[in-house]
């Protein structure tokens, strides 16, 4: 969850949210390096300057350097940035497949393995009582659940407009599109409650349609999909 004066990204609940992060804090700290770097030289050269540079018209070896130090600092930025965008994609084999289905405005939650087909709804809490630990415009009637240290599947799909079922704390974000599945893979690393809400302008009640989902052991999974 986000709180008032959080400066960071939400507390990671899968591995790549973790390298995401350590990647983005990284690139940041580099970049504010450069730039300091870059101000401080502008600076120290305008103090000591004797103006005599002037009448230079042309210099070829400036111009080369600050054409070839940016496109390397780039590819350093594009190796990692690709190779974190083909693990979001990937989805492997997983253990556990949710099905999610947007409507206006509400999802509805479907699990079929293990040879029992389990299907609910879930509709933003109305009112939320105070001192209850809910969140207002968050908390869910119904919250999806899926098993942490196992690999499980998104499929989502929408019933009628264009939706996204997006988890922030997980690191993914896939569009709910009409006549089309898309999927994404979760590993989840630890037990908690994630919350998200659709990030697509799906109508006019597109800001009351949140994401929950509690994060359990591989046994409270299988033992609440079975009963």
């Amino acid at each position: 969850m986000s709180f008032w004066g959080q400066l960071g990204f939400q507390d990671s609940f899968s591995a790549l949210k973790v390298w995401i992060n350590f990647f983005f804090t990284t690139m940041l700290c580099l970049f504010l390096f450069w730039c300091l770097l870059l101000l401080g030289y502008m600076m120290v050269c305008l103090l000591k300057s004797s103006l005599s540079s002037r009448f230079i018209v042309e210099a070829q070896a400036l111009e080369a350097a600050w054409t070839v130090v940016p496109g390397l600092l780039l590819l350093i930025l594009a190796i990692p940035s690709v190779r974190l965008l083909y693990l979001l994609d990937e989805v492997g084999g997983p253990a556990v497949s949710l099905k999610a289905i947007g409507h206006q405005w509400y999802w509805e939650y479907e699990y079929s393995d293990g040879g029992k087909s389990v299907g609910f709804d879930s509709y933003m809490v109305g009112n939320v009582n105070e001192g209850s630990g809910g969140y207002r415009l968050l908390e869910v009637d119904n919250r999806c659940v899926l098993p942490y240290g196992v690999d499980s599947r998104v499929l989502v799909s929408s019933a009628d407009v264009i939706h996204a079922w997006a988890l922030p704390s997980v690191g993914v974000k896939v569009d709910a599109i009409p006549g089309r599945i898309n999927q994404l893979g979760v590993h989840l690393i630890s037990s908690g409650l994630m919350f998200g809400q659709c990030s697509e302008i799906c109508g006019v009640n597109h800001s009351f349609m949140p994401i929950g989902v509690e994060s359990v052991s591989p046994m409270v999974f299988y033992s609440w999909l079975m009963n």
